[in-house]
């Protein structure tokens, strides 16, 4: 991996509380990755939010703080692969779930029916990430 496998520019994805039932919610990211660091903006179902984290091309693993905005922060831990990155996200000791998102450019949940397949939230603990 490489730089190039971490594009900055929109993202698309979903996070899923624990527990193996089938609501995600959806997430919109405006990405950008250089010299190991992510930085970003987005929105969801609870509201707008900023990223601040890290990423390493060699071992493919990244972790950032989404902060909504005038609200909490959320720790996602995450691995680059495939189409895109998937983990685990935790808040303290009171919530946690898994999430996948992919750049925009490899299409949505919608009109790509291997992400369909292929994206189904399953049980997880803060310690390893989901398979979705």
């Amino acid at each position: 991996m490489n730089d190039t496998d971490f594009p900055s520019g929109p993202w698309i994805g979903f996070y899923v509380y624990s527990g193996c039932h089938q609501d995600r919610h959806r997430m919109d990211l405006s990405l950008s990755f250089g010299n190991g660091l992510i930085t970003g903006e987005g929105n969801d179902d609870i509201g707008p939010f900023v990223i601040k984290g890290r990423y390493d091309t060699r071992s493919k693993e990244c972790h950032w703080t989404k902060t909504y905005v005038g609200a909490h922060d959320v720790f996602y831990r995450g691995v680059r692969e495939g189409k895109g990155i998937w983990g685990t996200w935790e808040i303290g000791d009171s919530s946690h779930g898994g999430f996948r998102i992919w750049p925009l450019a490899h299409g949505s949940d919608r009109d790509t029916g291997e992400e369909q397949d292929q994206l189904q939230p399953c049980e997880t603990t803060a310690d390893e990430p989901v398979a979705v």
